[in-house]
C-alpha cells in the first residue's frame, strides 16, 4: 500500500488560550445565576481541501478516535466499488450510511428493507441491539411490550452499508467487524488516503457498534472531510463517489439523526450550507460544501452538550449562515439551563470571546 502524507501550514491566528493549558482551551461554559459554574475544555481546527490550517485551537495535531463523525468517509467504497448502484440502492441508503440515527420508524424500516434486499437479516449485522435515542420511539416499544434490534441501532446504516460493499465483492459476511477483515483494511486504505497519514501503527480500538475506530490527528480529520467538500485532487471514482455522499447527505438531514438531534437540526437551519456529523465522546465534524474547508472539533472531557454548543459557535464563526437561517437554529448556540420546574436559571454557550476567525 501507497502511504501518501499532507503537511498542513500553522494558522497565526485563531489559538484562543482562556488561562488554561494551551493544548486544551476552555471552549464552552455553564453558567447558573451570574456565575460560570462549569466549564469545557477542547481542540478544534478549520481546513481547507489543500491541506492548510485555516484556524486553531489547542493541539490539533494529537490523534483521536473519531468515532462516527467520519461515518461518510466510511461510506465512500459503497459508492465507488459500485455496490450501492448493483443493489439499486438511492441517496436514502446512502444518507444512512453516513448517520448516527435516532432510531424512528423511518430509520428502521429503511433499514430492514435494505438489508433484506442484500438477501441478509438482521442477525447478520454485528451492531447490537439498541434502545432508540429518540425518546418517543423508545416510549412506543415500551407500551408495545417490544424489545429494541440491531435496525434501532445509532450505527445500523453503517452497517449496512459495509455489509453491502462486502456482498457485492463475494466477502465473507461472518467476522466484518474484525480489524483483519477485508472490509476494515479497506477502509484503513480509505482513511489514509483522505487524511494523508501513514495509519499502519496508528492506535485503534473498538466503537460502540462494534467497529474498527482508528486514532488520527484532529487536523487530519478535518482534512478528510474538506476533501468530500472539495474532491478536486481526488482519482475521479472516488471524487465522483464524494460528491454523491455530499449530495445524499444535504438531501437527508432527518436520516443522519433524527427529529431532535444536533445534527439535522443544524443541517435543516442551515439549507444545506452545512453538513455536520457528531460522534461519541465529543467528537465532531462540519462540511462547508460551497467554501471547500471542514471543521473538526475534540471536546476532552467528552461532553455531548459542550460539543454541541461548539460546533455551532464554530459553524457562527464562519459566517456561512444568515441571520434567518441563525433565527431557526438559536437555542443550539446558546442551550438554556432549566430547573426542575421548566424555569430557566442559566445557559451552555461558547466561553467568552471565542471562536475568532480572523480574515
Amino acid at each position: 500500500m501507497t502511504h501518501t502524507h499532507t503537511h498542513t501550514t500553522h494558522a497565526a491566528h485563531g489559538h484562543v488560550d482562556h488561562g488554561g493549558p494551551i493544548d486544551s482551551p476552555i471552549l464552552v461554559e455553564v453558567t447558573r445565576g451570574g456565575m460560570v459554574e462549569s466549564v469545557h475544555r477542547g481542540r478544534a481546527c478549520l481546513v481547507d481541501a489543500a491541506g492548510h490550517r485555516l484556524a486553531q485551537w489547542g493541539d490539533v495535531t494529537a490523534p483521536v478516535y473519531p468515532r462516527s463523525a467520519i461515518a461518510a468517509l466510511q461510506a465512500l467504497p459503497l459508492v465507488d466499488s459500485g455496490a450501492l448502484d448493483a443493489f439499486e440502492l438511492g441517496d436514502s441508503e446512502l444518507a444512512l450510511a453516513c448517520a448516527s440515527h435516532s432510531g424512528e420508524i423511518r430509520h428502521t424500516r429503511l433499514l430492514e428493507s435494505w438489508v433484506k434486499r442484500l438477501g441478509l437479516s438482521a442477525d447478520d449485522l454485528d451492531c447490537g441491539p439498541q434502545v432508540p435515542t429518540d425518546p418517543d420511539t423508545a416510549a412506543d416499544l415500551i407500551r408495545d411490550g417490544q424489545a429494541p434490534t440491531v435496525f434501532h441501532n445509532t450505527g445500523a446504516g453503517k452497517h449496512a452499508g459495509l455489509l453491502t460493499t462486502i456482498r457485492h465483492r463475494n466477502e465473507p459476511v461472518k467476522g466484518y467487524t474484525r480489524f483483519d477483515h477485508p472490509a476494515q483494511q479497506r477502509l484503513l486504505g480509505v482513511l489514509e488516503q483522505m487524511s494523508g497519514q501513514d495509519l499502519s501503527q496508528a492506535p485503534w480500538g473498538v466503537d460502540h457498534c462494534g467497529l474498527p475506530t482508528i486514532g488520527i490527528p484532529l487536523e487530519a480529520v478535518a482534512y478528510a472531510m474538506a476533501r468530500l467538500a472539495d474532491p478536486v485532487d481526488l482519482p475521479d471514482a472516488r471524487a465522483s463517489a464524494a460528491n454523491r455522499i455530499v449530495k445524499a447527505w444535504k438531501a437527508h438531514p432527518h436520516l443522519i439523526g433524527g427529529k431532535d438531534s444536533f445534527d439535522t437540526r443544524m443541517m435543516q437551519a442551515s439549507g444545506g450550507r452545512v453538513l455536520v456529523k457528531s460522534g461519541a465522546e465529543g467528537i465532531a465534524c462540519a462540511v462547508l460544501p460551497k467554501e471547500g474547508v471542514a471543521i473538526a472539533l475534540k471536546i476532552e472531557d467528552g461532553s455531548a452538550r459542550a460539543r454541541d454548543v461548539a460546533m455551532a459557535a464554530l459553524i457562527r464563526a464562519t459566517d456561512a449562515l444568515n441571520e434567518e437561517q441563525w433565527s431557526r437554529a438559536a437555542d443550539l448556540l446558546i442551550v438554556p439551563q432549566l430547573n426542575r420546574a421548566g424555569r430557566e436559571v442559566g445557559v451552555i454557550q461558547a466561553a467568552e470571546g471565542w471562536p475568532v476567525l480572523e480574515a
